[in-house]
C-alpha cells in the first residue's frame, strides 16, 4: 500500500499547471475526458511512477466547486492510495461505516471513493491497477512523458486539521496503519516508501490536504524556478495551486 496519485483544485486549471511543470521541470502526460463526469477538466502529470494531478471545475454545482468555495481558494483535494488487497479494503471500511462515494471496476484498474465525511482530510480513494507498476488513470502514454532532472516521486502528502491525532488515528483504521506521534503535535502514517502526515492547522483554512514533498534530484534547478515565477519565499517554501511542496534528498 503506497501514496500513488496526488490531487490539486484550482479555479484556473492552465495557470497551476503551468507553475507545477515550470517548477518540477515535469510535463502533462493525459487529459482525461472522463473526468467531465465530475464536472471537470484535468491534467495528471507523472513524476517517476507518481502522479501529480490538477482538477478544476467546469460545473458550477461540481463537488470541487463547492470545495473551492469552502477552502478560500485552490488546495489540496484527494489522495490515492494504491492498495495490495482491496478487496479485503473494501470490506474493511464498510465494516468501517465508511460511506463509498464512487467505485469503478475495470480491468486494469479498480478505484473506491471514500465520502470525505467519513475520512475529515481529504477525499481518499483506495485503488489497484493491473500490473502493479501501470496507472490507468494517467493515460496510455505516461512512461514516455517521465521526467527526472529535478524531481523523481511523490514522498508524502500532509493534512491539517485543528485535531491531528483524532484525523491522523481515523486515516489510520481506514488504512489499516499505524499513526505514530513524531513531534508534539504532529503525526505520521508510514506506507511503502511514501508518508501520510498530519499537523494542526494554521492558516485559517481549515481542515484539508495542506501539501506534498517530492524527491528532489536537483533542488537548486527547482528552487530557482520557482523563485523565477514568484512561487518561493523568503524561507524556501514553495507555493503553489494553494498547497505547499517540500524537498526531501
Amino acid at each position: 500500500m503506497r501514496l500513488r496519485q496526488t490531487v490539486l483544485v484550482a479555479r484556473d486549471l492552465d495557470a497551476v499547471v503551468a507553475d507545477l511543470t515550470a517548477v518540477l521541470g515535469i510535463e502533462v502526460a493525459f487529459n482525461d475526458p472522463q473526468v467531465r463526469e465530475f464536472g471537470l477538466r484535468n491534467a495528471v502529470m507523472p513524476i517517476g511512477d507518481t502522479f501529480l494531478e490538477v482538477v478544476s471545475p467546469i460545473d458550477p454545482q461540481a463537488t470541487a466547486q463547492r470545495y473551492l468555495e469552502r477552502r478560500r481558494g485552490d488546495g489540496g483535494y484527494m489522495l490515492i492510495v494504491q492498495c495490495d488487497d482491496l478487496d479485503a479494503d473494501r470490506r474493511r471500511v464498510a465494516d468501517l461505516g465508511v460511506r463509498t462515494v464512487w467505485k469503478l471496476d475495470l480491468p486494469q484498474i479498480r478505484g473506491t471513493h471514500l465520502h470525505p465525511k467519513d475520512t475529515g482530510g481529504a477525499l481518499l480513494s483506495l485503488d489497484d491497477a493491473t500490473p502493479a507498476d501501470s496507472w490507468h488513470w494517467a493515460g496510455p502514454e505516461w512512461r514516455s512523458r517521465v521526467r527526472r532532472e529535478r524531481v523523481d516521486a511523490i514522498t508524502a502528502a500532509e493534512m491539517q486539521s485543528e485535531e491531528p491525532r483524532s484525523l491522523a488515528e481515523r486515516w489510520a483504521e481506514i488504512l489499516d496503519r499505524a499513526a505514530e506521534e513524531v513531534a508534539p503535535g504532529r503525526y505520521e502514517i508510514t506506507l511503502d516508501g511514501t508518508k501520510l502526515r498530519f499537523v494542526t492547522a494554521t492558516d485559517g483554512r481549515g481542515e484539508g490536504l495542506k501539501g506534498f514533498e517530492v524527491h528532489a534530484i536537483d533542488r537548486d534547478a527547482v528552487l530557482r524556478a520557482a523563485r523565477e515565477r514568484g512561487c518561493v519565499g523568503d524561507d524556501e517554501e514553495i507555493t503553489i495551486g494553494g498547497v505547499t511542496i517540500a524537498l526531501s534528498e
